[in-house]
């Protein structure tokens, strides 16, 4: 089972790089809300093995990209296509609604 990967300011291009499109989880370890949704993400990296890449920022660790993309409430989910954002959410939600988030940028 494929498992979200670790995002950090350091290898944030290189996850952009790729040419699938990208699910990115801001979160932290004080946040409720990202420990509801947390679980969901980890199940979307396996289920879009291979065809989107699934990964997590922890603003507190990572405070340069999260003021890149102007993260200020958490969690806030963003969808890259072609190393640009291509839809966001914020706060938690159900599976279903980030799963759809990506099968629009696969199809």
């Amino acid at each position: 089972m494929s498992k979200a990967i670790k995002i950090t300011d350091e290898n944030f291009a290189e996850v952009l790089g790729t040419d699938q499109p990208v699910l990115v989880d801001f979160w932290a370890e004080w946040c409720g809300p990202c420990k509801m949704i947390g679980p969901v993400v980890e199940e979307l990296a396996g289920d879009y093995e291979g065809k989107a890449v699934i990964g997590k920022v922890d603003v507190d660790s990572n405070p340069e990209v999260s003021a890149k993309f102007g993260i200020r409430s958490i969690p806030t989910l963003l969808v890259f296509k072609n190393g640009e954002v291509v839809d966001k959410q914020v706060g938690a939600v159900g599976k279903n609604v980030l799963a759809q988030k990506l099968d629009a940028q696969l199809a």
